[in-house]
């Protein structure tokens, strides 16, 4: 992805957008900024209200969960996945962390002034439910792959 090419060129072309209209892209693209986060910096916090989603530009984000004694990376995102489903799902609080691990640049996407779109439009909300539920079920595996990983084998 071009860094000069503005969310309203990028968005159409990105997997998660595929097969909206233009006027859903628009509706979209009304409720996105982009946005930048240092090595260290969290997009969002377990259990802070969820108001926002994002898509990755460039860099990589560690969706984790906090354990009594560290957090355990679940999974990773990189250019092009979409971190985030929490601002779509009642109490629109968020379930895990997101930390950026090295210098990364994402679409920010405003989830209650999306969630109002979807309210007149529910078109529009099925499908970006429809997409949303693919995200989810694809972390939940990928988390669920790591969880095993980290103490499938202990007794």
């Amino acid at each position: 992805m071009s860094p000069a090419q503005t969310i309203e060129q990028y968005l159409p072309s990105h997997p998660f957008f595929a097969g909206l209209d233009d006027e859903a892209i628009a509706l979209v693209t009304g409720c996105a900024v982009n946005a930048h986060f240092r090595p260290g910096q969290h997009l969002f916090r377990e259990g802070e209200p969820a108001d926002t989603f994002f898509v990755v530009r460039s860099g990589r984000v560690a969706i984790q969960m906090r354990l009594p004694t560290q957090a355990a990376v679940l999974d990773t995102a990189r250019e092009g996945d979409v971190v985030g489903w929490s601002w779509l799902v009642p109490p629109y609080r968020w379930t895990f962390d997101a930390v950026a691990t090295e210098e990364t640049s994402v679409v920010s996407i405003d989830g209650a002034c999306l969630r109002g779109k979807c309210e007149t439009d529910p078109a529009l909300g099925y499908a970006l439910l429809q997409r949303v539920v693919q995200v989810m079920s694809t972390r939940l595996h990928s988390a669920r792959v790591r969880l095993l990983d980290l103490y499938g084998s202990r007794p």
